[in-house]
């Protein structure tokens, strides 16, 4: 499908007339005597970025971006890092390459063959059917052991622990099979897989469902997601150090590498084939408690007697990625830095995943140099970041972030990241509470991309569950490796929950001018909506934080973690330092308030807002403890983390969680300390943020 066409002279003609209306609007208030220059200033440019939004220019970058498959690590993956390299240097940006060795997977060869009971013999189709392949690889799991297997197949529903406990119940032995998963319930690939390999399952087939068949999910059937197996996040071989070249780097066959990737082979399915392999099953009846979630289907779980011969292999090689930079220098506080973050590499043509992201990204750059030749420049530095080798693992964002941790922890204000800006309908945002506030203002400005004359904020308030700002205690996408590890605030912006050609051939430009964006406007959307914020962040005398909402925040965990443990165990400590953190979180809203308030420009008023400052940016890394979370110790933020037990769907404490799910062996006794022991760790955590907050040390 042709790209847009160019907008019209009448809307051209509108946005002209719109921007010399706030122009001349300023220059009369800043002509008034009791106008705040500064602030009249940014209001301007602010309402200038937004009447400079273009629906062509996002989809000609996106058209461009998606013209060819580029996976990172490949020659496509290096055309597409050049692009982004000469947009950023056509808008006159400071530009700059970051390149590192790291660790990569790929296929050589795959093959799956089916026995059925009547003895035919069949191959499975791996590859989509009916799409020119035109350099996209063949479905695979990164990281993926080479192996072969030839066994029964069952069904192992999403293979979670309770599911093997479910086919134990029945009878069924799995040891030897060969297992078919559908995804699903928050497991990783890497779980999935390790859960099989525990149960004594030789390899694994996993499928994607389309949920329920929709004329738009139906002609996607085919589609086959592809995805890492690797354990973790950031390059194996140099696990917490960058992978520099020429720098250290563990040997591949060290146990701390070769834990990382599965013990067992396994290979993606489009959700066809899965279902020509169950509809074939014999045994026993799915369990009652799966079949809430099989669209009205009863089928058996195996083993066979279907026979399923599989082959994989593939092979694990250095290989050079790019990240890319653009940067906006700071006029006043130049060493205070703002990071917009998007991946750039795709499994196949990526243009929702990550491209969309990437289009928007550019469009920023785009609508900051204009702002440029307007006269602005932001108080603080504004860094565009592009990454690289994201779907391996976040590896692009991670080695960058092990490379400049110090940098970072004395000088990021905040991390601002869109993966896939635009999966289909719906505004969605993750982040750090303190950035809550500024999220939903910012909402206010931008126009809703799906009706009109509404605001964002409006469709948002107004959807199913309100305004509804998530967490960010996952480990999905670039922001991890900032908060995670590097305590940075973050947030996490998107349109669309999710759509059904993730990682497929078919995440394509089409796909996306046909179902995702037919108009470009949730592009346009997710622009406003990102471009803003880091104005704000940038541009904003007193940063535009909030603790009150993280104090509240953690009243509520606390009091959430006190009826999960049924107020068997005491939470003394995390209760005392909520109470001395609120406390610091209303004296600092109060001083924010102040220096808000105070239009001097005397220098030790801006020697006491960058005091504030100060103080206002670093009370997150309060939260980052020096030992991690256990046996996942480059996760620090003991408030926000990944959980070791992947069936907990509690979004907080980490730590403490895993703890009361993985003690069950302990008697109750070394149980409740090692729970207790958590608690304290999180109570020290908050007040180590508190003490942030105050900006002063402790007395005693």
């Amino acid at each position: 499908m042709a790209i847009l066409a160019k907008p019209s002279c009448t809307l051209l003609f509108i946005l002209t007339v719109s921007v010399i209306v706030v122009y001349t609007t300023i220059r009369s208030r800043l002509s008034h005597p009791t106008a705040n220059p500064a602030a009249v200033k940014n209001l301007y440019y602010r309402n200038a970025f937004l009447s400079f939004s273009s629906e062509y220019t996002v989809a000609a970058y996106l058209h461009h971006l998606t013209l060819q498959p580029h996976l990172a690590g490949t020659p496509a993956a290096i055309n597409t890092a050049l692009y982004v390299k000469a947009q950023f240097e056509a808008h006159g940006l400071e530009t700059r390459f970051s390149n590192y060795s790291t660790l990569l997977s790929y296929p050589k060869h795959s093959s799956v063959s089916a026995q059925f009971s009547n003895d035919t013999i069949i191959s499975l189709p791996l590859a989509e059917p009916n799409v020119p392949q035109n350099g996209v690889v063949m479905p695979y799991h990164a990281y993926s052991p080479s192996g072969t297997a030839y066994g029964k197949a069952v069904f192992l529903n999403y293979g979670r622990e309770q599911d093997y406990r479910a086919l134990s119940a029945n009878g069924v032995e799995v040891r030897g099979c060969v297992g078919i998963v559908r995804r699903g319930c928050g497991l990783s690939r890497y779980e999935v897989v390790e859960n099989a390999a525990a149960y004594g399952v030789a390899a694994v087939l996993m499928y994607t469902e389309g949920g329920p068949l929709s004329d738009i999910n139906n002609s996607f059937r085919g589609g086959v997601e592809r995805g890492t197996v690797m354990k973790g996040f950031g390059d194996p071989l140099t696990p917490g150090w960058a992978g520099i070249s020429g720098g250290e780097k563990l040997d591949p066959s060290d146990p701390r590498v070769t834990q990382r990737f599965p013990s067992i082979p396994s290979l993606p399915v489009a959700e066809a084939v899965a279902e020509s392999i169950l509809s074939s099953l014999e045994g026993p009846i799915v369990p009652y408690e799966w079949r809430d979630n099989l669209n009205g289907r009863i089928r058996r779980v195996g083993p066979g007697p279907t026979m399923l011969n599989f082959d994989y292999e593939g092979e694990q090689k250095l290989a050079t990625i790019h990240n890319v930079f653009g940067v906006i220098r700071g006029s006043e506080e130049p060493d205070r830095i703002v990071l917009l973050g998007n991946h750039r590499d795709a499994w196949t043509y990526g243009a929702v995943d990550p491209n969309s992201g990437t289009a928007t990204l550019l469009d920023i750059a785009r609508r900051y140099a204009r702002l440029l030749r307007l006269g602005w420049k932001p108080r603080r530095t504004i860094v565009l970041c592009s990454w690289d080798a994201e779907e391996f693992g976040m590896i692009g964002s991670t080695e960058w972030v092990e490379q400049n941790l110090v940098n970072l922890g004395s000088k990021s204000v905040a991390y601002l990241n869109v993966d896939c800006a635009v999966q289909g309908p719906g505004f969605f945002a993750r982040a750090t509470p303190q950035l809550d506030d500024l999220l939903v203002e910012v909402t206010k400005k931008v126009k809703d991309p799906d009706l009109n004359n509404v605001i964002l904020y409006e469709r948002w308030r107004s959807a199913k569950k309100g305004i509804n700002i998530q967490r960010l205690s996952g480990i999905d996408s670039d922001f991890a490796p900032f908060l995670q590890n590097a305590g940075v605030p973050s947030i996490d912006l998107y349109y669309g929950s999710d759509f059904p050609v993730y990682h497929t051939v078919y995440d394509s430009y089409n796909w996306m001018t046909n179902f995702g964006d037919p108009s470009f406007q949730r592009h346009i959307a997710v622009t406003g909506v990102w471009g803003l914020l880091a104005l704000h962040l940038a541009d904003d005398p007193v940063l535009p934080f909030n603790y009150l909402s993280y104090a509240a925040e953690l009243l509520e965990y606390k009091t959430l973690l006190n009826n999960l443990l049924e107020g068997r165990i005491s939470l003394h400590p995390i209760d005392a330092a909520i109470k001395e953190f609120t406390a610091a979180a209303n004296k600092t809203e109060e001083d924010s308030k102040e220096l808000r308030e105070n239009e001097n420009v005397d220098e030790s008023l801006v020697l006491r807002k960058r005091m504030l400052n100060d103080r206002l940016m670093l009370a997150e890394r309060g939260f980052l403890d020096s030992d991690g979370l256990q046996g996942r110790p480059w996760c620090k933020h003991l408030i926000y983390g990944p959980h070791g037990d992947t069936g907990s769907k509690v979004e907080f404490f980490p730590g403490i969680i895993d703890a009361t799910s993985q003690s069950t062996r302990l008697d109750e006794e070394e149980r409740q300390a090692a729970i207790r022991h958590e608690i304290w760790r999180v109570a020290r955590a908050i007040q180590r943020a508190a003490c942030a907050l105050k900006g002063e040390l402790t007395r005693g």
